[in-house]
């Protein structure tokens, strides 16, 4: 009985995996916040009003973001649209190199043979029905994080509460204790990662206007969205924001992808020292298993709580295990 109702409940947790995902990212983005939530309380501000004014500033930077996402994206689709007949024509040609292309690998017998034979539609639909499921369950995630971090947002004192129920009255002044100085570790931590990736994000936008790389904003936003991931963030961010430095020229893509590297040189040993000196006190090796064990658990979600997590776990032993063990 016992072995079956384990094999149930792990069946369970491998069936709910996605959910308890988003659960595990929803509370960690209350916990994050809560610094800012105690600041604001500490003026007497009701909770709920002080949620109500961090969901509007998350609103808005998210329709920032947005608004600076339609325009080069519209302008893509235009041009697109401008040069498919343009390319339909030269395929035609055959002094030119796409006619070139067509004699040698003959592109447009090839597509009219899928659409004679019935199944290109078929693909199509598969196709579309595909991603319009990854996106339908993107935005059905994005609206459950966002709920649930909320709601976490709100109630979070009364759910420390109910969970120091469960735990003897000696205990509990010992755990309350720990755990908001845990809590506030966390949201320390998230507080400077968040500084040093807006760093990120306006040295990336400066040196976009400087070189004359499209769409400066835009990148700006990505490269600070993706240093919010210790380790590896930066590195895709410089990485993405050089490719699209070669629609400049292949110089202005060796510069921007050597300030990367002198940039990532000058974050890990002069900005995130100075961020991080009174925030985490983890060995930059247990910080680099720590994002690596996270990232192959639970992906981009494990990566960017992976710190934070080992920050709380480094705090326990130190306050509790250690101690306890010098006693004995």
């Amino acid at each position: 009985m016992g072995f079956l109702a384990a094999y149930a409940l792990g069946r369970a947790l491998l069936q709910t995996a996605q959910i308890l995902t988003l659960v595990l990212l929803a509370l960690f983005a209350a916990v994050s916040l809560e610094p800012v939530v105690a600041a604001l309380r500490r003026r007497r501000m009701p909770r709920g009003l002080i949620v109500m004014v961090v969901v509007l500033v998350a609103v808005a930077l998210t329709a920032l973001f947005v608004a600076l996402v339609i325009p080069p994206v519209g302008k893509e689709v235009d041009q697109l649209t401008v040069r498919i007949p343009v390319w339909l024509q030269e395929l035609r040609d055959h002094n030119s190199q796409l006619g070139r292309l067509e004699d040698r690998y003959h592109v447009i017998e090839k597509v009219q043979q899928q659409l004679s034979s019935g199944d290109l539609g078929t693909k199509l639909a598969s196709g579309v029905l595909g991603a319009g499921r990854v996106l339908l369950g993107l935005f059905t995630g994005v609206f459950i994080v966002v709920t649930l971090t909320v709601y976490f947002m709100i109630g979070l004192p009364a759910i420390k509460a109910f969970v120091l129920r469960l735990l003897p009255a000696t205990r509990r002044p010992r755990v309350e204790a720990l755990t908001d100085q845990v809590i506030r570790q966390v949201g320390r931590y998230m507080l400077a990662n968040v500084a040093t990736s807006a760093l990120a994000g306006v040295a990336t936008t400066l040196w976009a206007w400087a070189t004359g790389i499209p769409y400066g904003t835009l990148l700006g936003f990505f490269v600070a969205i993706m240093d919010l991931i210790p380790i590896i963030g930066s590195t895709i961010g410089g990485i993405v924001v050089s490719l699209v430095a070669l629609t400049v020229s292949w110089p202005v893509a060796i510069a921007t992808a050597l300030f990367y590297v002198g940039f990532r040189f000058a974050e890990d040993h002069v900005t995130t020292p100075l961020t991080m000196r009174y925030v985490v006190r983890l060995h930059p090796v247990a910080t680099m298993v720590a994002v690596l064990i996270g990232g192959a658990l639970l992906g981009i979600v494990g990566a960017l709580v992976a710190v934070p997590v080992a920050t709380a776990v480094s705090l326990v032993l130190d306050e509790v295990v250690f101690p306890a063990r010098d006693r004995a």
